[in-house]
């Protein structure tokens, strides 16, 4: 029994792989799920893609939820991010893609709304994390967690789009069930339907939700983000990509210069060299005969 298990583990990545979503259907939610109470899990984030390339120069329009780790950044499912060859890519890939903050009810104002600007890919797992603009200040991250989830453990799980796989019960609000941890490998982790029924399960398109633990102060606490499984709604696994063992790779990212800043630094940059140029200019003057300066070329200090 022990060497099948082990083999299960050594399997999924490819299963996971395999029926990872690819059609160009919208995200699906949580299907036999429970409804989201306004001012819940406002960390969850609904990544809405605007104008994605397919094969033979179309496009189409999809989305997938994620989770907001950082003002500036959404942790999502490497594959909500790939080419109209199916590759992840580190990059937006859409005409235009949205990030939803903190809106529970999807027909109310509430929330924050931004842009994507910029995607990292994490290597070896289905994990990515998306710039946004402008940054997320009023409301609070989801946290990483650093230790894997053990087997039997009881998480949490958010996510937006339809409530079943047919794509006849489009969602309102966001949805939530809790799941059951079961076997885990490198890069994923089993998760069965729990509650409210056994057969609460992600759809296929409801990448990058977030898995969390719940601690007893209340504390959200990420372990794995949607990433592939059956169609729903089923009972048994789905496959979720881990992101403790990614701990250190999304501290390093959020906390360096993010594309903003980036640019910002540059343009910061560029005004030290203008202004530079300005000081040597008026140097050189200086040097010259006091009948040539005229103090009206000498700049403000505004």
């Amino acid at each position: 029994m022990r060497s099948v298990r082990r083999c299960l583990i050594a399997v999924l990545p490819a299963v996971a792989l395999a029926v990872a979503p690819v059609s160009a259907q919208p995200a699906s939610a949580i299907a036999h799920g429970e409804d989201v109470d306004a001012g819940a899990y406002r960390f969850t984030v609904l990544l809405t893609m605007t104008g994605l390339p397919t094969d033979g120069s179309g496009t189409r329009d999809s989305s997938c939820s994620g989770a907001l780790v950082a003002p500036r950044w959404v942790i999502t499912a490497g594959h909500c991010f790939r080419s109209a060859e199916g590759r992840r890519v580190s990059r937006t890939v859409a005409d235009r893609t949205t990030a939803t903050i903190g809106r529970a009810d999807l027909s109310s104002g509430e929330g924050r709304e931004a842009e994507v600007v910029a995607v990292r890919q994490a290597e070896g797992a289905d994990v990515a994390l998306a710039e946004i603009d402008p940054p997320v200040t009023d409301i609070t991250p989801l946290r990483i967690g650093t230790a894997p989830p053990a087997v039997g453990e009881v998480v949490r799980l958010t996510g937006y789009g339809l409530t079943a796989g047919d794509g006849s019960e489009p969602a309102k609000r966001l949805q939530t069930g809790q799941f059951v941890i079961g076997p885990t490998s490198d890069s994923l982790i089993e998760t069965s339907g729990k509650a409210p029924r056994a057969d609460t399960s992600p759809c296929p398109h409801d990448s990058g939700g977030p898995y969390f633990r719940q601690q007893r102060d209340g504390t959200a606490v990420l372990v794995a983000v949607v990433s592939g499984g059956p169609r729903c709604p089923h009972p048994g696994p789905d496959f979720s990509a881990r992101t403790d063992n990614l701990a250190g790779w999304i501290a390093g990212t959020i906390s360096g210069p993010g594309s903003g800043e980036r640019r910002l630094t540059y343009y910061g940059l560029s005004a030290l060299v203008a202004l530079a140029a300005v000081v040597v200019v008026l140097l050189a003057r200086r040097r010259r005969p006091a009948s040539r300066w005229s103090p009206r070329s000498t700049p403000s200090r505004g």
